[in-house]
């Protein structure tokens, strides 16, 4: 039996018309624990246009939903904001079966489409503030480079007041709210927050130039509309401002102890570390390794100003979920923050010193000496994880504990 699914609609004559991923887990490394959406909008102006298409193995919801208001075959204008295949999967099979008047894309979009499925030839690339008139409405494109792939472009409904913002400002969470006001807060924030520290964080300084450049052009938004989660259109001014912190990388008085154990012993440091922060003022975000992802540990550091790093050493080399997570974390490019690192050994030890030597490649100014014990720790080695931790706390002192109107 064939599912029938409905476009929602946006305004008038722009609708969602995209699908949803329920049972996605993983996202190039990223753990979905909520699923995702694969965001696509139909805009019914003179020229009808599709912004954007979906995954793949998701056309048929987004022929469904397109459907529900219009053939397919009208649509006279596509534009694909990114050319990453959660967006672009079903493009080349779209224009091939269609056959829509024109399709635009960045300059880089072209190049990046034709690589992926040798459509360019096909497409019309479009200058950095280009105007696509639609008859009724217009289109304005933004180039937004490495925001986060050299093709990236937004697009803003001038009739509408309506930025679509391909990968900017989204989020990986299924839901049926199509828009921010019908997702819980907390949520929406987590789910925020989390997508930009395992997305984004990189190119945080192309962030910041793209709140401006948006900021500068003088565009009235009254909606964004990003190719993953809902819809902002109550909390537009919200996300800009969170964006522009988490870019800003404001930090606070918050350490994230990450580590794993073989028998314990790791354990026991991470946690007395960790109460010596707590009695210090510090928040305190816990993650042991073995059960927590590596894509969360990302999402905590989004504010903090430590991270603390536990490993035992097994085969001369540090734990294997220690090792994952703080080369991923590596590649996320946090700035800004103090480090420290300990963990227990039997008789060679190097994982501690490998700990380090990862730290200063990543720009991490070590707050305090290691912390390293053989077997178990006890006596003069739990007071210098005591220590440790006061040593980092001194470090995040000018810190704020919370930014302002946050619960603690």
């Amino acid at each position: 039996m064939s599912e029938t699914f409905k476009a929602v609609r946006i305004t008038d004559g722009v609708y969602w018309v995209g699908a949803i991923d329920w049972n996605i887990r993983n996202f190039h490394g990223y753990s979905t624990y909520s699923g995702t959406t694969y965001n696509a909008y139909l805009v019914m102006a003179e020229k009808v246009t599709l912004i954007d298409t979906v995954k793949e193995p998701f056309k048929n919801e987004l022929l469904s939903r397109i459907s529900s208001v219009i053939d397919p075959g009208k649509i006279d204008y596509v534009v694909s904001n990114h050319a990453e295949m959660d967006h672009s999967g079903y493009l080349g099979e779209f224009i091939e079966k269609y056959r829509p008047e024109k399709v635009f894309a960045s300059k880089k979009g072209v190049e990046a489409l034709e690589d992926h499925f040798g459509i360019g030839d096909q497409l019309i690339a479009v200058d950095d503030g280009e105007k696509i008139d639609l008859g009724s409405d217009s289109l304005i494109c933004l180039e937004t480079k490495m925001l986060h792939w050299p093709d990236s472009m937004v697009t803003y409904l001038a009739g509408k007041k309506i930025l679509f913002s391909q990968d900017g400002f989204g989020m990986h969470h299924a839901s049926y709210g199509r828009f921010d006001d019908m997702i819980d807060e907390n949520i929406l924030k987590r789910e925020a927050a989390k997508y930009y520290a395992n997305i984004l964080l990189p190119f945080s300084p192309v962030v910041k130039k793209v709140l401006k450049k948006i900021g500068d052009s003088g565009l009235e938004i009254e909606m964004i509309a990003p190719d993953h989660g809902p819809v902002w259109r109550s909390g537009v001014e919200k996300i800009l401002s969170l964006y522009d912190r988490w870019a800003s990388r404001e930090l606070r008085k918050k350490a994230v102890i990450a580590c794993d154990s073989m028998w314990g012993s790791t354990t026991v440091m991470a946690r007395v570390i960790g109460q010596s922060l707590s009695e210090s003022d510090v928040d305190v975000a816990y993650l042991n390794l073995s059960t927590a992802h590596r894509s969360d540990l990302a999402a905590e550091l989004i504010d903090a100003g430590a991270l603390i790093v536990g490993s035992p050493t097994i085969n001369g080399t540090l734990f294997p979920t220690v090792a994952d997570a703080l080369y991923y974390i590596r590649g996320l490019k946090p700035t800004g923050i103090v480090g420290a690192a300990f963990g227990s050994y039997g008789w060679s030890g190097e994982a501690v010193g490998q700990i380090t030597e990862l730290l200063e490649k990543m720009n991490i100014d070590l707050a305090g000496e290691s912390v390293r014990a053989k077997y178990v720790p006890s006596g003069h080695l739990i007071e210098r994880c005591s220590e440790l931790g006061r040593e980092v706390a001194k470090r995040l002192e000018a810190l704020p504990k919370n930014f302002p109107g946050e619960k603690p």
